[in-house]
């Protein structure tokens, strides 16, 4: 699977309820691979000893990082939260940092964290039919603070490629947390 011509036309289906495709396979991200990334170390630790949640899925459709082609998929972000802090992706630069990104949220809600490397910020609000803009030079990160899958739609030029490390070593400025019961965007201790 995954294995698509991108010299040529094809099509690819995405269910609009759960954002899957019967002809690709995601790739998984599950808490043992972002156990780093979460402020509550010993919720964290605890969790891993009796499960190894999914936290979110995406398509790497396998699309060549070259100039004039897009690449495209669904990313789907589990509800659930690690301590108080929500489930969220690992969030990126793109290699290419003057590159924006675009996502359409299909089901769900939360937000997307965004950060300049100069230290802008802001989240922004992600709900179903609404399209989402990541200006180019920010990182951006995928927050679930509902109680389903938050599932998306992104596209973005091929070429950009994805800067992980960056976010891996300190992570974002800010993180999002349910605090009495309401979503809070808290200052990252890390920093």
């Amino acid at each position: 699977m995954n294995q698509f011509n991108w010299d040529q036309a094809f099509t690819l289906d995405f269910d609009l309820n759960n954002g899957l495709s019967k002809h690709a396979d995601t790739t998984k991200r599950y808490l043992s691979q972002m156990k780093n990334m979460y402020q509550d170390q010993e919720a964290v630790e605890e969790i891993l000893k009796h499960e190894d949640p999914l936290i979110y899925e995406f398509y790497e459709l396998g699309c060549p990082e070259r100039a004039g082609d897009l690449a495209f998929g669904t990313t789907m972000i589990h509800p659930g939260k690690i301590g108080n802090e929500y489930y969220m992706t690992k969030g990126h630069f793109h290699q290419i940092v003057d590159t924006a990104e675009v996502y359409y949220t299909l089901k769900g809600e939360g937000y997307m964290m965004l950060e300049s490397l100069d230290g802008d910020w802001r989240v922004e609000r992600m709900e179903k039919g609404k399209a989402l803009y990541v200006p180019r030079g920010y990182a951006h990160r995928t927050i679930n603070t509902g109680d389903e899958i938050l599932t998306a739609f992104y596209v973005f030029d091929a070429d950009a490629g994805h800067d992980y490390g960056t976010i891996e070593t300190k992570g974002y400025r800010h993180i999002v947390c349910e605090i009495n019961g309401e979503v809070t965007v808290l200052d990252n201790p890390r920093w």
